[in-house]
């Protein structure tokens, strides 16, 4: 089966306490800060991003804080956005499905659940809104008229030893990404767990469309990785601990999450 390298590379930060990120807050609340990822996936001559960040006008708008634009993290591993030929997006808010005009010449994959959510009824509600940018939404529709979005249902393959899987819960739609690697599968979960917390203590990130789709979604998760080693939180700072950087000097943009964690 095909090896892949996988990237998480960091975009973005958050400043806040433990109790914003937990559904009845948290008892020790101290700093717990979100990191915002993009990540890309190499192997066989080819490669594919999941996800694709915020840009600085969302940023300002929600107060959060851009440490360098997608595009600079991904060159700086060697990944021209240019010429990407698939774009995975986990789910359609802001910090993921961003920087619209980024990949140019790239298919989008999305589920078609997702699709149906970001487009629909639910958005009349401000409470389930509020994570979506309408110019990011219409971006999408506009690649679905272009013939440059691909819909899945469920579980698909991109590519041998990459596939989708829908989880749900966190929005209706929201996919994670399991993919081959050297050291077995890898799960980039996305934000079905945002906090390796999440998913270990079966606790809540307060976004969330579907409480009970959630919590099935963290043994899904269990399923489709090697192990609870090998599944990859969507906004957890750890994660640039636990890996190795892609090469000297980038120890705090992009780290190697085919490689083992460090000891």
């Amino acid at each position: 089966m095909q090896s892949y390298e996988v990237f998480a590379i960091r975009y973005g930060r958050h400043d806040r306490l433990a109790s914003a990120n937990f559904i009845g807050g948290d008892p020790h609340d101290g700093p717990m800060p979100l990191d915002y990822y993009v990540w890309a996936i190499v192997g066989a001559g080819k490669t594919y991003v999941v996800d694709t960040g915020f840009n600085p006008e969302s940023a300002r708008k929600r107060g959060r804080q851009a440490l360098r634009a997608p595009a600079e993290g991904l060159r700086a591993i060697g990944i021209d956005p240019g010429e990407v030929a698939d774009v995975i997006v986990s789910h359609m808010h802001y910090d993921h499905a961003g920087n619209f005009d980024l990949f140019a010449n790239a298919t989008y994959h999305i589920q078609e659940r997702e699709m149906a959510y970001c487009t629909g009824r639910c958005m009349c509600h401000p409470a389930l809104r509020n994570s979506f940018e309408a110019d990011d939404v219409a971006a999408m529709v506009r690649r679905v008229f272009a013939g440059r979005a691909r819909f899945h249902d469920g579980a698909g393959e991109i590519a041998p030893g990459l596939t989708v899987h829908a989880i749900g819960g966190h929005t209706m739609g929201l996919q994670s990404v399991r993919v081959m690697t050297r050291r077995g599968f890898v799960v980039l979960a996305s934000d079905a767990t945002h906090f390796y917390a999440h998913r270990e203590q079966g606790r809540l990130f307060p976004t969330i469309y579907n409480v009970g789709d959630t919590l099935e979604g963290y043994g899904k998760l269990v399923k489709l990785a090697s192990s609870s080693a090998h599944i990859i939180p969507g906004h957890d700072p750890l994660v640039m601990q636990r890996y190795p950087a892609a090469k000297p000097g980038l120890e705090d943009i992009a780290v190697r999450l085919d490689a083992e964690p460090k000891a």
